[in-house]
């Protein structure tokens, strides 16, 4: 057998200096992984086949692709794994040898082999920053730098022809990013573009955070490259004390790097990639375009190593570093793939996603008819196989991503059942470090992870993000307020049909919550978590069991629950009373034996503010919790607390994040929060009663939350009694106020002066926005 070395295995080498001539032995390597594909597919079956890749770059002209022609079998698998203490890089792209030279202004360039495009240009292994306005500036988090102006008529006046450049912007309400291709300019100057279908909630993008590039006049800072596919040419503002003539210059071609082919009937099964480097993956941010089930995302079905249709299969102890979309696509049907001990940074989009199939949802989309109780598909779980169940992710290091794309997560799951993330440490992302698209179908376990630095570029989600619209979602007809009692009280859990458990982790959002289900996410358990700064937000939904967490500087957030939701809130430690938004008393099914910690208290009290609010809290107590040591994160109680009589248990605040030693050495850790910081709650509650309902000023971030605005303004109709003067007007609860007359009404002192001064008996029109959209309800003048 070539290249083996005992009856029962065989061993293959490739190496960049081999040949494909030769027979694959360490002494005499093949060049390329397509001749050692072919030689381990002939070897495989008697035993273990292993195919070892030697120190240095494979420029990949195609994607590298496993078939079922690839597979191994149990006890005798198929790895593609580094040799030995070396690093071989997989690469997309293409090693440039260019002749450099002067163009002006600091700027050189040279001719590139012909028919060559790439969005993307290492330099030494780094990326470089396309020609872009504003420049890159790494100091500012938002896209690294962003104008108002970045594609004005007046700024657009300076490009001879802008076809070809790029628009990125955050929505306008800050959830997400959107993208574009410059086509041109219109007869008028303006700009001309196409793109905007990254998101699902299209409403428009936002004036400000916003810039443009791969524009020849912008080309004026160190760093910054642009080229001309028309003539080949390439230019480069070499940064100071770089030497050109020794640089390793590299660009990109491919989208995906290696890729997993098979099926439900016929799997791509124990194939392993182990140890090696991915890098040079093309963006892929203008093909993000599939819509996914009910969620506010859109998503690109592919990475720079996609798994489709395979069984026992994994990506372990590798790193992946800058790829230009997502790391890893685990797309529709797979069973127990596993992503272990990787390090994912630098990527252009998401770390690592799984997401089934659309078809296999009994109710997916947004549109079409309404479904009633009554006609919707009563059979709970999905139709088919075709998505993934059973995978893991553990013990992988992830961050600095969504460098280009600001709706990704570290890990994306959509459609998929019982995904375990284990011991990951995920940091310094745009948006949410783990989200969860929508109910189906649950089964889900996060656990012993550390999540931190999330919600850097956007607003209004958590380090953990959820939503669960699911199957019983705006059921018309459907009272969700008593679904959970009578005959429908199977609707909530037909989708998430099991329970997803997020435990022993420690995460931290400073703008956002913690932990964020949100927009009716439905059968969680949440117990055993340390949350350090966002608390944990609780929206509609069925089925929440939210247990003994220690919630720091901050407390339970419930938005707008359902009057029956069965919930239960127990045994937690909170720094602060709650933090309701129209939540109906009493707060689901239980809600007790809660402990508000009360720095320095000698003796507990009842905690009659707790009480107060939630109409239950019989048991819970205020009360010093004698943490055992938080100046070191040890939020541990100690012997006698108080929380224990309650039935709080410790649980170990020691593992959270990464396991494996070379990634521990280099991940970093959430900064430890002071006790002194106040909850996030408004300095006054300036409620008033106004033609019969309660209004105040928009004041938080949960209240910006509940009524999906873009900003903490406006005045915020927190209830509105059926039959009030404020109802017949046409005002509903969680309505807002932003301007009367035209007159701007920030808050509520904003909107008593408009009535005023106003003429008597005079009817003016408010600007009032529910649900997104806006309309103008005639008020009458004076207070």
């Amino acid at each position: 057998m070539i290249g083996a070395n005992c009856a029962n295995a065989a061993e293959f080498y490739v190496a960049p200096g081999g040949s494909d001539d030769n027979t694959g032995t360490k002494e005499k390597p093949f060049v390329t992984l397509a001749r050692a594909q072919k030689a381990a597919r002939i070897a495989k079956g008697a035993g273990p086949v292993t195919v070892y890749l030697r120190e240095g770059t494979y420029y990949l002209p195609e994607p590298l692709v496993f078939t079922p022609e690839d597979s191994g079998a149990e006890g005798a698998p198929v790895a593609y794994r580094v040799f030995e203490g070396e690093t071989p890089v997989i690469s997309g792209g293409v090693r440039l040898k260019l002749d450099w030279q002067p163009y002006k202004d600091g700027i050189v360039q040279a001719k590139v082999p012909a028919g060559l495009e790439t969005d993307q240009l290492f330099v030494n292994g780094a990326a470089q920053p396309m020609a872009r306005y504003p420049n890159y500036d790494p100091r500012v988090a938002i896209f690294h730098g962003y104008a108002a102006d970045a594609f004005s008529r007046e700024r657009a006046a300076r490009w001879a022809d802008p076809a070809g450049g790029f628009i990125h912007a955050l929505h306008s309400h800050m959830w997400g990013g959107f993208h574009y291709r410059i086509t041109g300019k219109n007869p008028d100057g303006s700009v001309a573009f196409e793109g905007g279908w990254q998101n699902n909630r299209r409403m428009g993008m936002h004036g400000t955070y916003r810039f443009v590039e791969n524009i020849f006049e912008e080309l004026d800072s160190p760093g910054e490259w642009f080229l001309n596919t028309n003539t080949g040419t390439l230019y480069f503002y070499p940064p100071k004390g770089l030497d050109l003539r020794a640089a390793t210059v590299e660009a990109v071609r491919l989208r995906h790097l290696v890729e997993f082919r098979g099926s439900a009937e016929s799997p791509v099964r124990f194939v392993a990639l182990a140890g090696l480097t991915f890098r040079h993956a093309a963006r892929t941010f203008m093909e993000t375009r599939e819509p996914l089930n009910r969620s506010d995302w859109t998503i690109y079905r592919g990475g720079a190593v996609l798994l489709t249709g395979c069984e026992d299969c994994t990506v372990a102890d590798c790193e992946f570093d800058q790829v230009g979309g997502n790391a890893v696509f685990v797309s529709n049907y797979n069973r127990r793939v596993a992503v272990r001990g990787c390090h994912i940074h630098g990527a252009g989009a998401s770390g690592v996603c799984f997401v089934g199939d659309p078809a296999a949802v009994r109710w997916a989309g947004q549109k079409g008819a309404p479904l009633t109780a009554e006609t919707v598909d009563r059979h709970a779980g999905p139709k088919g196989e075709n998505y993934p169940a059973d995978c893991l992710v553990e013990d992988c290091l992830i961050h600095d991503i969504g460098r280009t794309e600001k709706q990704p997560a570290g890990v994306q799951i959509s459609m998929s059942r019982r995904i375990t993330v284990r011991h990951c440490s995920i940091y310094d992302v745009p948006r949410a470090g783990i989200n969860v698209s929508e109910g189906a179908w649950g089964g889900h376990v996060i656990e012993f992870c550390d999540v931190f630095d999330t919600v850097k570029e956007t607003g209004d989600h958590g380090s953990f993000n959820s939503w669960g619209r699911d199957r019983y979602w705006h059921l018309k007809g459907l009272d969700l307020d008593t679904v959970a009692l009578g005959e429908n009280k199977d609707l909530p859990l037909l989708d998430a049909v099991e329970t997803t458990v997020i435990r022993n982790s420690r995460w931290r959002c400073d703008r956002g919550w913690d932990i964020d289900l949100d927009d009716g996410s439905s059968n969680y358990h949440i117990y055993n978590n340390l949350c350090l700064a966002g608390g944990i937000k609780l929206r509609e939904g069925f089925h929440r069991v939210c247990e003994n967490n220690v919630i720091v500087n901050n407390s339970l957030n419930p938005h707008v629950w359902f009057r029956n939701s069965q919930d239960v809130v127990r045994r937690n430690i909170v720094f602060s009373r709650y933090l309701p938004i129209r939540v109906p008393q009493p707060w689901g099914r239980q809600c007790d034996c809660n402990l508000l910690h009360t720095p320095g208290l000698k003796e507990s009290r009842p905690a009659a503010g707790l009480r107060r609010q939630s109409g239950l809290d019989e048991h819970s107590v205020e009360a010093d919790a004698r943490f055992i040591d938080p100046a070191k994160g040890d939020y541990r109680v100690a012997d006698g607390s108080p929380a224990l009589e309650l039935g709080f248990k410790n649980f170990d605040m020691t593992k959270f994040g990464v396991r494996k030693r070379e990634l521990k050495a280099i991940a970093l850790t959430p900064a430890l929060p002071g006790l002194a910081k106040a909850a996030k709650a408004p300095e006054k509650d300036d409620t008033i009663t106004w033609l019969g309902a309660k209004i105040k000023s928009m004041q938080t971030e949960g209240e910006k939350s509940a009524t999906g605005m873009y900003d903490i303004t406006g005045v915020l109709f927190i209830d509105v009694p059926s039959g009030s003067e404020a109802e017949k007007l046409g005002f509903g609860t969680l309505d807002v106020v932003l301007a009367v007359d035209g007159r701007q009404a920030a808050n509520l002192k904003d909107f008593l002066d408009a009535l005023a001064e106003a003429e008597p008996g005079a009817k003016l029109a408010a600007t009032a926005r529910r649900g997104g959209k806006q309309r103008l309800v005639m008020v009458p003048a004076g207070r």
